[in-house]
């Protein structure tokens, strides 16, 4: 593909004119669909050696443990065996599905999601179950951590076998010692949810965070301390943070450092979640450094890192961490004395996760020319510079041929209908060194609205939206109030007005790029997947800014939602909506009539987040209503695409969909649409 694309771009020296939306673009759905690997955390062994899962689009999203290659410029090496994937669907999202410790992993299988533990000296070792079979992936494990007093794996267990629409979560810890297989021992239990289990170095105290309905634990949670006695059970509890009623706070990843303190991450007074550390002695909570800035991330899946300590001596600790601010992401080592923050000069301005390495840190991260990658960083002997920045892992490794092809993100800030009040978008241009439109035409957008609704868009390289950009489309990805990344205020914006502000800052980012001559207002569409269907759907229903639209597993109806999704979101309508009222105010099936523009709708059928009877419902109502609909159904899909073929289909039809309604050009690609009702 390197002579493809360095053919098309050699030698030009003057741009064809053809109009936007019928370039063509070497970033291809297959290049999409096949390049991109998923990334499902990353550790390192006793020696130093790095180890990261990737779920892989060409086999069906399986996800594999992979460890570094012995020499640079040999292959990574695959650990798990092809008769597992590494995977838990603890609360639905997973996440936290592995844990290394000396030369053994312990990691949930995404089969029967019972728990194994392997070798990872020999890549030929066989897994050994360590949990029950209990006839099915019923009970499931997350976000686990060795406990080397008691020779156990203690862990979060979501256990499905009495009511699988309400399971029960607590912290077990399982034998490593006994070859037989037993029933686990319950350690702390009486809760809705438990997350970041944490044993200190010497194995005597405990830490976690849990919260319980109808709070998600980005409202509000608590952090615990429990102590262990001599066989092994938490005898004494102390509640650290979260437990101040006259104190809203969201307390997060709790890490003991190497000496023995306890350092957390919450939002109390000032809103933005920053680093504090515990006072055991007098049970008070100090602050680490305060900053108007984000040190973590909405808990949507387990086993989030986004501090590790460096350096502990009797002085102070060195951590190093990770923040985010004005849309972008820095990596600095922090002096819990000094309480002051160096920053890194790495080319990276998004980041996820740290590591600790034998001569630096691992970074997951990205930026906009780099796509969600794995960077070691070697420090300099001091711990305040980095001296190398060395991509050891990419999950799309030939992007960077595509290049000339790439648009770079533009942070915007836009008034929203709140006189006063902005929120963000990262705004792409069209961009091809081989095409340009005619000076009178203007670009069609295609606007997304991101999922969760509590999560963030992050300005680095997506293919999927190069896919549009590199075909002359103009993107804008947004960050609509209720979204993570800029304080608790801006998050709680959405508090009992989803459907609202969402809709109404999608539709004003719309319009403010109409209105600065950015985009065609005539050929506005918006995309989104879950969250981001619904608000997609809200605005086609509730407003006429957008002309076209795509749902991917979006939700059309709030009070099937509320009836029917998981436990880890059975109330979180409760926050987001209000009065039975709004339920039905807010909900695009109640209004079909309102709807006058086509829709096309994706769904899995295997999804318990957003059942199929979303899609199913709001696709015949709009046939009947005689409307421009297509519903394209997938076989075992979850909530989310994992398999290349469907991420491909799924990106060509949507475009070639949006062509053929609201584009008025001819799409430069060989695909053939499938039939749309009413209008086919």
């Amino acid at each position: 593909m390197a002579s493809t694309v360095e053919a098309l771009t050699e030698g030009i020296e003057e741009k064809l004119t053809a109009p936007y939306g019928s370039w063509k673009s070497p970033i291809t759905a297959d290049v999409v669909s096949g390049g991109e690997k998923r990334l499902g955390g990353s550790a390192v062994d006793a020696h130093g050696r790095l180890f990261w899962l990737e779920s892989r689009p060409t086999e069906s999203g399986r996800a594999v443990l992979v460890r570094e290659p012995e020499k640079p410029g040999d292959e990574p090496i695959d650990i798990t065996p092809k008769e597992f994937a590494v995977w838990t669907v603890a609360q639905e999202y997973g996440g936290g599905a592995f844990k290394i410790s000396g030369d053994t992993v312990i990691f949930s299988n995404y089969e029967d999601q019972r728990l194994y533990k392997q070798s990872i000296e020999c890549t030929d070792s066989s897994p050994v179950p360590l949990t029950r079979d209990y006839g099915g992936p019923i009970v499931c494990y997350a976000d686990g951590v060795f406990d080397l007093r008691f020779n156990r794996y203690v862990t979060v267990r979501e256990d499905r076998r009495e009511n699988s629409l309400n399971p029960t979560t607590t912290i077990i810890s399982i034998d490593l010692s006994n070859t037989n297989i037993q029933e686990p021992k319950i350690l702390v239990d009486g809760n809705d949810f438990y997350a970041f289990p944490r044993m200190d170095p010497k194995g005597e105290r405990i830490a976690w965070i849990e919260w319980g309905h109808p709070n998600m634990p980005w409202d509000k949670s608590e952090l615990w301390v429990g102590y262990i006695s001599e066989n092994g059970d938490v005898y004494k509890r102390i509640c650290v943070a979260g437990g101040d009623h006259t104190l809203v706070e969201s307390p997060t990843e709790p890490k003991w450092s190497p000496k023995g303190e306890l350092f957390f991450i919450t939002d109390r007074e000032s809103g933005f979640w920053n680093l504090y550390k515990w006072n055991e002695s007098d049970n008070e909570v100090l602050p680490v450094y305060s900053l108007d800035a984000e040190f973590a991330r909405p808990l949507w899946v387990f086993g989030m890192n986004s501090y590790e300590f460096i350096q502990s001596c009797e002085q102070k600790n060195l951590i190093a961490c990770s923040y985010r601010q004005n849309g972008r992401s820095f990596l600095g080592i922090l002096d819990d004395v000094q309480s002051t923050v160096s920053l890194l000069d790495i080319p990276f301005t998004d980041i996820n996760n740290i590591a600790l390495g034998f001569h630096g840190l691992y970074i997951e991260g990205a930026s906009a020319v780099h796509p969600l990658s794995i960077a070691k960083v070697t420090l300099d002997d001091q711990k305040s510079k980095a001296v190398d920045f060395m991509i050891l892992w990419s999950s799309s490794p030939d992007s960077s041929k595509y290049k000339p092809y790439f648009s770079l993100p533009e942070l915007i800030e836009f008034p929203t209908e709140v006189p006063g009040q902005n929120a963000y978008a990262y705004f792409y241009p069209p961009t091809n060194p081989i095409y340009q439109a005619s000076g009178e035409e203007r670009p069609p957008l295609l606007l997304k609205s991101h999922g969760g609704p509590t999560a963030e868009t992050r300005g680095i390289l997506n293919l999927s939206i190069q896919y549009w950009t590199s075909r002359g489309w103009a993107f804008v990805d947004v960050n609509y109030g209720g979204s993570s990344g800029y304080g608790r205020e801006y998050r709680e914006r959405l508090l009992r007005r989803w459907g609202i502000v969402d809709v109404n800052d999608c539709c004003s980012c719309a319009q403010f790029l109409v209105d600065n001559g950015k985009v065609d207002g005539e050929r506005l569409c918006i995309t989104g997947g879950s969250a981001g269907g619904y608000t997609t759907l809200a605005s086609l229903a509730f407003r006429e800014t957008f002309k076209a639209g795509a749902s991917l597993y979006g939700v059309a109806d709030l009070n099937l939602l509320r009836a029917e999704t998981h436990k880890f979101e059975s109330h979180y309508l409760d926050n987001l909506v209000g009065s039975e009222s709004d339920y039905f105010q807010r909900s695009p099936i109640n209004f079909v009539d309102k709807f006058s523009c086509p829709i096309i709708l994706f769904q899995g059928l295997e999804d318990k987040v957003v059942p199929p009877d979303q899609a199913r419902k709001i696709y015949l109502a709009l046939k009947e209503k005689g409307l421009p609909v297509a519903l394209v159904e997938y076989e075992g899909e979850k909530h989310g695409f994992r398999k290349a073929e469907n991420i491909k289909f799924t990106l060509e039809q949507q475009m070639v969909f949006f062509a053929r309604l609201v584009g008025h050009f001819k799409v430069a690609d060989e695909i053939t649409p499938i039939s749309i009702d009413n209008f086919d």
